[in-house]
């Protein structure tokens, strides 16, 4: 019955929980801490630092995290599979009936409204997580290194030897940069801090593993694809744009990235749900599997982590070196993000000076008027469309 109740609570949670991961972590908040009382205000917190910490989907970490907690893996799953389940579906039904109407103008207009919908979203997120993680001249440096190279060779490659550089270069300089985030060291006292080694062993075999299988089948490549960008996706949300656009270039096109990209923000739940999106894009004829594929691959890695280190997290966090790579990781991570403000989303999207005044205007109306996320999809949607039947004119 446990189970079934973590369900039923996760799933209302992704019905409305619109906002992203900050506001999911007040969602989580108000339900899990304040009215059910599953975890007090100091766990909670605990909890929000172990996500931080980990690469993978953030506040879908938090819940999978409260639902083991719960009731053990069972209770993560349910966690999972409830508070993803309302966006997979929306955003696949999206996905399914995109193909029907992509040659029509005036649906050509909508998807260049949601692309332009998408530079105000990242450009926000560049200036949030710059303003989070780049606080010392160490770390601005790292993220305009970082984003010099990615925007001079960009690639895959790239971008993992960015976040390996980072993360040397933090752990040489540990002593002399504080860790930003430090964790108290009264989370559970019955803790053996020890780490689950199956599921950490199964996040490397994995992470080295499916690679080489991509060349067997489309399914196996798509999985490897997605398992790689969760498995690297420090920050959660949208820095998993760079990512996911550089592991799937040739599987799908920019266009249908972005416009994937652009609907996530429009539905309630976890971002990672792009998956979904993405998945039917890939294989329309299988979309349902290729789908379930994206969304469990991208998901799966976080998860593994969270299972393996919940316990142990603590020590290993307050650890200098630890402490110091994880805040050079973030500060490349933003980076990251600024190369792919510039390179998908930009330059796809910005093609006119009525372009680029629309995008300074939906940044007003975002950061000054804090207009809700989902009025904002829904302007830019009727922007598109108007634009759209404009040219059939």
């Amino acid at each position: 019955m446990q189970v079934i109740e973590i369900f039923v609570r996760f799933l209302l949670l992704g019905c409305y929980s619109f906002g992203g991961p900050v506001a999911h972590i007040g969602y989580f908040r108000h339900a899990f801490v304040e009215k059910l009382q599953w975890v007090d205000d100091k766990h909670y917190t605990q909890l929000i630092s172990l996500s931080q910490f980990l690469p993978g989907p953030g506040s879908s970490q938090i819940g999978f995290a409260i639902g083991l907690e719960r009731a053990g893996l069972a209770g993560g799953i349910a966690a999972f599979i409830g508070f993803t389940l309302p966006s997979f579906i929306l955003l696949f039904v999206v996905s399914s009936l995109a193909s029907q109407f992509e040659q029509h103008a005036l649906f050509q207009g909508i998807v260049h409204g949601l692309k332009l919908f998408a530079v105000v979203v990242v450009s926000d997120a560049v200036m949030g997580m710059y303003n989070n993680f780049c606080k010392q001249r160490f770390h601005i440096g790292i993220a305009v290194i970082g984003a010099a190279v990615l925007l001079s060779v960009p690639g895959i490659g790239m971008q993992l030897l960015v976040l390996l550089a980072a993360a040397l270069i933090g752990w040489l300089y540990k002593g002399r940069i504080p860790p930003s985030k430090t964790v108290s060291p009264t989370i559970h006292e019955k803790s053996k801090n020890t780490v689950i080694k199956w599921p950490l062993i199964g996040f490397v075999v994995l992470f080295v593993g499916l690679p080489l299988l991509s060349s067997v089948s489309a399914a196996w490549q798509t999985f490897g694809a997605f398992y790689q960008s969760g498995a690297l996706v420090f920050g959660g949300g949208h820095v998993v744009l760079p990512l996911l656009q550089q592991t799937l270039a040739g599987l799908i096109s920019q266009d249908q990235f972005l416009t994937g990209y652009a609907a996530a923000q429009g539905v309630p739940g976890p971002m990672f749900s792009v998956a979904a999106y993405l998945g039917v894009q890939i294989n329309p004829d299988q979309g349902l599997l290729f789908a379930l594929l994206a969304t469990i691959a991208i998901f799966l890695p976080g998860f593994l982590l969270v299972i393996a280190l919940k316990d142990a997290w603590l020590s290993l966090a307050n650890k200098p070196a630890v402490g110091a790579s994880v805040d050079a990781i973030n500060a490349a991570v933003v980076g990251l993000l600024i190369a792919a403000l510039y390179q998908p989303v930009f330059i796809s999207a910005v093609l006119t000076g009525q372009d680029m005044a629309l995008v300074i205007i939906g940044l007003f109306l975002l950061k000054k008027i804090k207009c809700p996320i989902i009025y904002l999809v829904a302007l830019f949607i009727a922007i598109g469309a108007a634009l759209g039947a404009v040219t059939m004119v």
